[in-house]
């Protein structure tokens, strides 16, 4: 068979349910690329989306079949909140979701870098998040590191809440094992942090690792942990500086937005904001958002009340 690949999203970050199926038809024997609009028929074409607010490809597919299939395609928008529909999410095959990934197809971004999943699933069920309305409210292993790293310096874990998952310690000591740099990639769930959890997550070599404080009114389970883990990494040689995902227009005023950055900043950790209502942000969310994600700018500008764009209404 003759099969095409369309990664909708782009190829900024490679399409894991994409270099699977590449994986699994290789194994086949079957030819695979990405799609060429001008070539020959193909025999089997797959669409594969992360995010909804990516423009769908519309052109005209020549195929005999065309599979589409990512979390961007099972969710609409509707007043400002994302809405998760099931019956439009197409999983992949137990054959194929299990099988060691074609890194071939994403030669720059995957250059000794192994990503995947450990987990899936969270408890929270934030309105905010459809990964509990999708993957379960409840955080499972779903595989052991070897399913997609094979000794690559580099690993990339796209968990939403590893810290939740009852096999916790056994994930994290795989990590440890490694030795490869592990980025923890999505954010961390800090209400989860215990002692022992904080240590053996210093123990991994920490490429990079985010939090989240989104919820203002979490602020007094959210600041202990934080402080824990701080004083938990700052034990080792060489410290990492984490990141913080701060959501916005969401249930907090500005002065609230501040004080979560002013405060993570004074812990020494980087805050990054995440606006979630983009269509209906005003102008100083928008502008927070670009004084706190440059991090230059923000490194040297220490207060909002100084960073003035010249768009900026007060």
């Amino acid at each position: 068979m003759r099969i095409g690949l369309i990664d909708v999203d782009g190829r900024n970050f490679p399409n894991i349910p994409l270099m699977k199926l590449s994986a699994w038809h290789k194994q086949q024997g079957d030819m695979v690329e990405w799609y060429m609009p001008f070539s020959e028929r193909y025999d089997l074409v797959y669409k594969s989306k992360v995010f909804s607010f990516s423009p769908d490809f519309d052109d005209c597919i020549n195929a005999d079949r065309v599979v589409r299939g990512g979390t961007g395609y099972c969710i609409d928008l509707v007043g400002g909140r994302e809405v998760f529909h099931r019956e439009k999410d197409t999983p992949l095959p137990q054959e194929v979701e299990h099988i060691y990934p074609d890194y071939s197809l994403y030669p720059a971004l995957t250059k000794d870098t192994a990503y995947g999943f450990l987990t899936r699933g969270c408890p929270r069920g934030c309105d905010f998040c459809i990964v509990g309305e999708k993957e379960g409210r409840c955080s499972v292993k779903v595989a052991d590191l070897s399913e997609f790293w094979r000794g690559q310096k580099n690993i990339v874990l796209c968990d939403p809440n590893i810290l939740a998952c009852k096999d916790w310690r056994d994930l994290l000591q795989q990590c440890i094992d490694s030795k490869a740099w592990i980025d923890y990639n999505q954010g961390l769930d800090i209400r989860m942090m215990t002692e022992e959890k904080a240590e053996m997550l210093c123990r991994t070599k920490i490429k990079e690792i985010h939090f989240a404080w989104d919820r203002y009114e979490d602020k007094d389970i959210v600041l202990p942990k934080l402080k824990m883990f701080a004083e938990t990494e700052g034990k080792k040689p060489h410290g990492h500086s984490a990141i913080v995902f701060t959501l916005t227009n969401h249930g907090t005023t500005i002065e609230q937005d501040l004080e979560r950055i002013y405060t993570l900043r004074e812990m020494g950790y980087w805050p990054y904001v995440m606006v979630y209502d983009k269509a209906h942000a005003s102008q100083t969310h928008r502008a927070i958002q670009g004084w706190v994600n440059n991090r230059f700018v923000f490194a040297k500008c220490e207060r909002f009340e100084d960073y003035r764009p010249s768009h900026v209404v007060d």
